[in-house]
């Protein structure tokens, strides 16, 4: 998602516990902001941990046997953006048959999360653009 690229990891984790903040004050919030605080919402498990600004610091490694909370959220907020400009181009498609298939959106995010992560970690270890034919065919075999 571009308009994190620019970000460092402490800049995106505070910019998720400042929308989640704004959100339970009852703030007015930027576009980007109530997206965030959406996915959060959705997600109560991670609230705790939001509220805390020790949050900010912690690890999340494989090894430690724990989930990363702003990445599972950061893959929501992808797949978002992906239906919602149909880029890579069906995927919108394949969202909305899943959608039907698994019961709501949120269901099919879940399942998304993984073909997605799949892609980008490819991409990132060969040093490519993530492969969107294979990204694409993944998402259909779900």
């Amino acid at each position: 998602m571009p308009f994190f690229a620019d970000q460092n990891r402490e800049q995106l984790r505070r910019m998720y516990w400042e929308a989640w903040r704004r959100f339970r004050a009852g703030a007015p919030l930027e576009p980007l902001e109530a997206q965030i605080a959406a996915v959060i919402a959705e997600h109560t498990e991670y609230a705790p941990m939001l509220e805390s600004p020790q949050a900010l610091a912690q690890e999340f490694t494989p090894e430690g046997g724990r989930e990363n909370p702003f990445l599972h959220l950061g893959l929501h907020l992808a797949i978002r953006e992906q239906v919602a400009t149909d880029r890579p181009a069906g995927i919108a498609g394949i969202h909305a048959a899943l959608c039907r298939r698994l019961g709501d959106a949120h269901a099919a995010e879940h399942a998304m999360i993984e073909p997605l992560a799949e892609a980008l970690w490819e991409a990132q270890r060969f040093g490519r653009v993530p492969d969107e034919q294979q990204y694409l065919e993944r998402l259909r075999a779900l």
